[in-house]
């Protein structure tokens, strides 16, 4: 058998009599001769900090931590990132990528390691900072299928001088208003309803006549897509 062989120890199968029988020999290959067989998955191991770097960095680290004399500590420390800056040649475009992989060091260290870096050590906070919230608006408008974008219109239609522009804008907008509310309310929907809450919404500065004014209908409003027809044998219709 060669030396990259391993034979397994022969195993004794009892039977419910308590006679012995021997198993068969599975040749397994293996480099060296190892007394059992250990099989690794990434999956059973612990995530990377950061995955660019690989698990031979992060293995690296987590010696450097475990390093008692502190002259050694700092030399291993600089030799790592020696090797990150190696392994990720993109960063040295980065502005600062000496200081990023320091930080990017104590990351891994999961912010306990005691080197004497050339920057200042970083801290969870300053590296992982919470985004500021977001200010969410809190407007109770009445009707509120309309929309945030057609009260703005409205307020910037009342401030219009020019009368034909603005009443261009008036029939843009009331034409939206009765879109928008047919897309909340599949029924068909009164022109006079839609001037009435334009008026309203502009505090009696717009108001429109359902015998003047009129607004597109309900097939004009929406995109309709047209039906292909085919023909089935062109060849025995012009016959």
């Amino acid at each position: 058998m060669s030396d990259n062989m391993h034979e397994l120890d022969l195993k004794r199968k009892i039977d419910m009599n308590g006679s012995t029988e021997k198993q068969e020999i599975y040749p397994i290959h293996t480099k060296g001769f190892p007394e059992y067989l250990d099989i690794h998955y990434n999956t059973n191991l612990e995530p990377l900090k950061i995955p660019e770097y690989g698990r031979m960095i992060q293995q690296m680290v987590d010696y450097l931590k475990t390093v008692a004399d502190r002259e050694k500590r700092n030399h291993l420390a600089r030799e790592i990132i020696r090797l990150m800056g190696l392994k990720n040649k993109h960063l040295r475009d980065v502005p600062d990528m000496e200081h990023k992989l320091w930080d990017h060091l104590f990351v891994m260290a999961d912010f306990d390691l005691d080197v004497d870096a050339p920057y200042p050590k970083p801290t969870p906070e300053t590296v992982h900072p919470k985004p500021p919230r977001l200010p969410y608006p809190q407007k109770g408008y009445k009707y509120r299928y309309y929309g945030q974008i057609i009260y703005e219109l409205i307020r910037e239609a009342v401030e219009w001088e020019d009368d034909e522009t603005r009443d261009l804008l008036i029939r843009t907008i009331a034409n939206h208003m009765k879109k928008n509310y047919l897309k909340w309310n599949r029924e068909s929907v009164d022109d006079a309803i839609i001037f009435k809450h334009l008026y309203e919404l502009s505090g009696g500065k717009i108001d429109l006549k359902p015998g003047t004014d009129e607004l597109l209908k309900k097939e004009q409003l929406f995109y309709q897509k047209r039906k292909k027809t085919y023909h089935k044998n062109r060849r025995n219709n012009r016959r």
